[in-house]
Formats: C-alpha cells, sequence, structure tokens
C-alpha cells in the first residue's frame, strides 16, 4: 500500500491523504490473461461511490494499463471516490502475451466486460485491498475513460455498436453504471470517417450513440483535431453529446488536444498541451459533476461551474440537454 497526497482544487491548502494498491488479480475464464485492476481511495471515509476508469492507447507502454491517469485517479480519490482502474487487453504492456487472442487488436467486446468482471467481483476487490473493507457504496457507480477508453464508456452507457465482422448489432450496457464521463471520445462514422487510420479500426465507426441514455459528461478540446480518423475536427469529439439522447453534458475545454492537458500520467512527454492547471480544473468539474449525479440535489457541479466555467478566466464552456 502506498500513499500519495492529492490536493482539493477548491481548497489547494488542505492535503487529503489517498491510499493506491495494485494489482489485484482476478481470475476470469476465457480471458488469455488475468484481469489486474488498481484501486485508489481516500484513506478515510466510508460510502465512497465508484468509478471505473478505462485508459486509451497511446503509445506508451504503462499509460495504457492499470499504471495510468494518476492526475485523475488521485484527484477523484481526494474527492471521495474509489477508483477502479484495470488493465485491458489493448494495453502495450500485454503485447506480447495476447497479439493472436480472439478479438485482437482492438479488444472491443473485453474492454467492457472487464467493467462487468469488476462489478461482479467488487466484494472480493474490497476485501482484497487493505483499509478499504466496508468502505464502498456499489450503488453508486460511474465509469469514465479517455479516448479509446471514452469508447468503452459509451458502450457501457448503452451505446450500440455494429459489429464489424458479422454486422450485428450489440450492445453492452451496464445497468449498474449510473453515470459516465467520457473524455475525448471518438465520434461518428459514416463518410467523415474517413482518414488514414479509419481502416485499421472500423469499430471505431461503428458506434450508434442514439440508444445511450444514461447521463454523460462528455469532455472535448476544441483543439483536438484527430486527423487520423477525420478530416471533421475536434467537432467530432462532441458527437457523443450531439447524437445521443439526454441528460447529457458537454464541457468544452478551451485550447485542449487530446491529452487535455495530460490527464494520462504526470509530466508525460506525449502529451502535446501540458497544463496542469487544466487538468485539475478538469479533474475538479468532471468530480463534481459524477457527485451530484450519484447525490441528486447536490450543488457540486454548480458551484464547480460557476469556479471554473464563467468569467474571463473561465477553462471551458458548458451546455446541456
Amino acid at each position: 500500500m502506498s500513499a500519495s497526497t492529492a490536493t482539493r482544487a477548491d481548497t489547494p491548502s488542505t492535503p487529503v491523504p489517498v491510499l493506491s494498491f495494485s494489482p489485484v488479480v482476478l481470475s476470469v475464464p476465457g480471458r488469455p490473461v488475468d484481469l489486474q485492476v488498481r484501486v485508489t481511495a481516500p484513506a478515510t471515509g466510508t460510502g465512497l461511490p465508484v468509478i471505473l476508469l478505462s485508459h486509451g492507447h497511446g503509445p506508451s507502454n504503462n499509460l495504457s494499463s492499470l499504471n495510468g491517469y494518476a492526475p485523475l485517479a488521485h484527484h477523484w480519490a481526494a474527492q471521495g471516490f474509489a477508483v477502479v482502474q484495470p488493465t485491458h487487453l489493448t494495453s502495450r504492456t500485454l503485447s506480447h502475451l495476447v497479439a493472436d487472442a480472439p478479438g485482437a487488436p482492438d479488444f472491443w467486446r473485453s474492454r467492457a466486460e472487464d467493467m462487468t468482471h469488476v462489478l461482479d467481483r467488487i466484494d472480493v476487490i474490497e476485501r482484497t485491498v487493505p483499509q478499504l473493507a466496508g468502505r464502498l457504496d456499489s450503488g453508486k457507480v460511474a465509469v469514465a475513460g479517455h479516448s479509446l477508453g471514452g469508447f468503452t464508456a459509451a458502450l457501457l452507457l448503452g451505446a450500440g455498436l455494429r459489429d464489424p465482422d458479422t454486422g450485428d448489432t450489440v450492445h453492452l450496457v451496464e445497468p449498474r453504471i449510473r453515470a459516465g464521463v467520457l473524455l475525448a471520445a471518438p465520434g461518428r462514422g459514416g463518410d467523415v470517417f474517413n482518414g488514414p487510420m479509419a481502416r485499421q479500426w472500423p469499430v471505431i465507426g461503428a458506434v450508434d450513440f442514439s440508444t445511450m441514455t444514461a447521463p454523460a459528461l462528455v469532455v472535448a478540446g476544441d483543439k483536438d483535431d484527430s486527423r487520423h480518423f477525420t478530416d471533421m475536427g475536434p467537432d467530432w469529439h462532441a458527437d457523443p453529446y450531439t447524437l445521443a439522447p439526454g441528460p447529457k453534458t458537454l464541457l468544452t475545454l478551451f485550447d485542449a488536444e487530446h491529452g487535455l492537458g495530460g490527464i494520462a500520467g504526470y509530466d508525460a512527454a506525449e502529451t502535446t498541451d501540458e497544463s496542469p492547471e487544466r487538468v485539475a480544473a478538469l479533474a475538479r468539474l468532471s468530480a463534481a459533476y459524477l457527485h451530484t449525479r450519484l447525490h441528486p440535489g447536490a450543488p457540486t457541479w454548480q458551484s464547480a461551474c460557476e469556479a471554473l466555467t464563467t468569467g474571463p478566466r473561465a477553462v471551458g464552456r458548458v451546455e446541456s440537454k
């Protein structure tokens, strides 16, 4: 068990101790390797809501695993959440083990099923992690994901997917998940899915957002121009908001590129728009959104929006439907 110190964005002088434990190893029949997860939680407190955090892909090895996304996991834990991060089969840390496994290379179905396995075994996770037993509220569960992780989160929140291999429409919605956060998630397919990587990843363009009915915060950077998938520009990453039914909220971050300031890891060289201030603001806003969704009537989201998305120093703009 290692302890780190996270800081509340709204009270920067008050450090909040956070505990992180990994790996928790879950054996899953039929999965080519065991499912490993990291749990990050505040050192104290009970009734902790759970955030399932799905990593993206990217060029680094360990950022695409349970070892990535510490800037978000630490902040969310400091705000009173227990964050559970699996290493999906798409992780570069597993490439040498699963290259020929069924579902490679995108493992779209397995990625979503990983989260269902975590929820099925949440009691085992709670008992395994020191100082966590009896502290989780398994009735308050959210999902968050960045990039390819946002694609996974969309499926868990109800988006349909046309299987590129069979043509069948598949639904992998997880009803125990009550809300979600999609961070720089992929957008629509069709004619705009025309970049050089589109043929290599046809499943990305096979999602139907019209059935994604669960509440979600969609986060898009206004400088996130994913030309390798589309010539639509940054608006492509707003599609999970634009094309899905409400209740949805769109947070457009000013001057943010695909890394949204560096959420995948502290001081990651691959981050093209590094901004600790943007990461702190995004972490606070996303935590506030989920807190209000999981505790209806709480003013957390409204307060965070007033502090961070209004006035001359606004980090972004918000719209809802």
